[in-house]
């Protein structure tokens, strides 16, 4: 018969040292926060310039929908929407014979820095009609994401 203490497993014996505690030091602590700090310091403005990029991408885009709806609102009633009826008349129908819209699927978007588009027409002074946005400092002019997006510099496909 076997003993009891033979049918155990052997156990393995415990160190008489202390374990060591481990951990980061106060310096790999201090390089690590130095290494974020210089990649946010220089990948972070990169990010944010092409934020920027993408809503100024965006305003043409809208203008250049807003140049097929309008051309296609000319095909059916004969004449573009005039300054009082606005770009809505795209959407709704402003008591026009031969309106066939509405000629966007949704209502008139406001531009990417939450302004309504500008809209003159019939003449514009750029042509048949102008749309623009003033950018994201809503002021005439500027440079870069400040800089307006109009429809006469919107290259027509």
């Amino acid at each position: 018969m076997r003993s009891f203490h033979a049918a155990r497993p052997l156990q393995r014996r415990r160190s008489l040292r202390p374990l060591q505690e481990h951990g980061f030091t106060l310096i790999e602590l201090l390089v690590v926060i130095i290494v974020l700090g210089l990649l946010v310091g220089l990948v972070g403005p990169r990010l944010f310039q092409n934020v920027g990029k993408s809503k100024q991408a965006a305003a043409k885009a809208q203008i250049e929908l807003f140049g097929a709806a309008l051309d296609q609102y000319r095909l059916d009633v004969g004449a573009y929407p005039n300054a009082s009826q606005g770009l809505e008349a795209l959407q709704r129908n402003p008591n026009i014979p031969n309106w066939n819209g509405p000629y966007l699927k949704k209502s008139v978007p406001r531009d990417p820095w939450g302004e309504a588009y500008k809209y003159r027409c019939c003449p514009g002074q750029h042509g048949d009609y102008d749309i623009w946005s003033e950018g994201a400092d809503k002021a005439p002019g500027g440079e870069g994401e400040n800089a307006d997006v109009v429809s006469w510099d919107v290259e027509r496909r």
